[in-house]
This record gives C-alpha cells, sequence and structure tokens, in this order.
C-alpha cells in the first residue's frame, strides 16, 4: 500500500534550488534509505514530507488514513528532523513525560519502558542538560518511537550513538519493519543504508533516483 508520494516536487531553500520536478514513492512495512551530499536536500525533503514547509511546485499525497482536518502534519508519524526542544533542566524522563501531554496516548510505564529500549535508564536523576550528544540522540529517538507511531522518518538516527547503541537502534529498526511499520531515514554511514535499506533514493542533480542494489559476484 502507497503510503506516502511524492510528485513533481520542486523546492529552492535560500535561494538554493533543491529538488527540480522530483518523484518518489513509498509503501507500508519498508524500510528506504535517503542518500546525498550535505545540502542536498533530504531534511528538506522530510519537512516537505512532514507538511513543516510546502513545495514550490507538485504535491506531496500522503494517505488518507494519516490525514487530519485539523493539522498539516501527519497523524501517527515519529520524527527526528530537528532535535525536539527540551528543558535543560529536567531529566529525560520528565522531557518525555511533557511532550506525551500533547497527545495523552501513553502511560508513565510506557514512556519508561521505551527508554529502556532505546538504550536509557529512566530513572535517573541527571538533567538534560548534562546529557552526552549521544544521550541526547536516545531522547529524539524515544520521542519518535514511544507512541507507536506507524511511520518513522528519521534524518540521521544514529547520530553520535556509540557502536553498540547504533547495533541495538538497528536491530529495533527491523523489528518495527517486521511490524508492519514504514521507516524512511538518512545516514551518513553506508553500512546503515546497507543493512537496513529495501529500496535508496538518492538526490542527484535534485531528482530523486533509485539506486540500484550491488551485484555481488556469484549471485
Amino acid at each position: 500500500m502507497k503510503l506516502i508520494e511524492v510528485v513533481n516536487v520542486s523546492k529552492s531553500f535560500k535561494g538554493n534550488q533543491l529538488l527540480n520536478q522530483a518523484n518518489a514513492t513509498f509503501e507500508q512495512g519498508k524500510i528506504y534509505g535517503i542518500t546525498g551530499p550535505n545540502g542536498s536536500g533530504k531534511s528538506v525533503l522530510f519537512k516537505l514530507i512532514c507538511g513543516f514547509i510546502k513545495p514550490d511546485q507538485g504535491e506531496v499525497h500522503i494517505h488518507p488514513k494519516y490525514r487530519s482536518k485539523h493539522a498539516d502534519f501527519p497523524s501517527n508519524f515519529g520524527i527526528i528532523i530537528d532535535r525536539p526542544g527540551y528543558l535543560a533542566g529536567q531529566t529525560g524522563l520528565e522531557n518525555l513525560q511533557r511532550w506525551a501531554e500533547i497527545q495523552h496516548k501513553i502511560s508513565d510505564q510506557e514512556i519508561q519502558s521505551t527508554m529502556r529500549l532505546v538504550g536509557l535508564d529512566p530513572t535517573t536523576r541527571q538533567k538534560m542538560k548534562s546529557y552526552s550528544l549521544g544521550m541526547k540522540q536516545k531522547i529524539a529517538l524515544a520521542q519518535a518511537i514511544m507512541e507507536n507511531q506507524e511511520v518513522l522518518i528519521l534524518d540521521e538516527p544514529f547520530n553520535a550513538l556509540d557502536i553498540d547503541s547504533v547495533k541495538n537502534i538497528r536491530e529495533l529498526l527491523l523489528t518495527f519493519k517486521q511490524d508492519g511499520k514504514t521507516i524512511i531515514l538518512t545516514s551518513h554511514n553506508q553500512e546503515d543504508i546497507d543493512l537496513l535499506c529495501d529500496q535508496v533514493f538518492q538526490i542527484r542533480n535534485q531528482k530523486l533516483e533509485i539506486v540500484e542494489p550491488k551485484v555481488t559476484v556469484g549471485s
């Protein structure tokens, strides 16, 4: 089932043309990778998909079950684009509780379980102002998944994570795929893309081009 369609989308940002008549389709239950050099428009594409910005031309179609009459942002989407704003003088748990109050969908127990899932201790009294970059990234991941969101839009989800944490999050994303979730991610680490993604789009010449899988000798 098609969940997201990017149809002839063009977008300039700060006077720089990033996308020109770009097209892509994202289906349910797959992991997609978006690659391209810094400044090529990966984050802008994610913001277009999430409705944070509008295309100059073309359209982004979201499946009706994720559309809301009252908001441009699709429902049941979990995102990491820019890190969510947090209260530096509160703990990670307290920040996640604050975000969870917006939807009132999950309990404290579910928040704590999600923290453990991404490798954080929900009982720590450490304030976020003293969190490492990797710990802040885990908080962003927890916020993106804690409400059991069906579609995950993850811009550099492995940023600042140590080797063991990268392995844990990779396994977590593959489990989400088995559960039927749809994931679109970027990573500067080609290994992340190779191990996780069913299909890869490269932003090249302002288009979204499908990257053909590598053919190994003897296959």
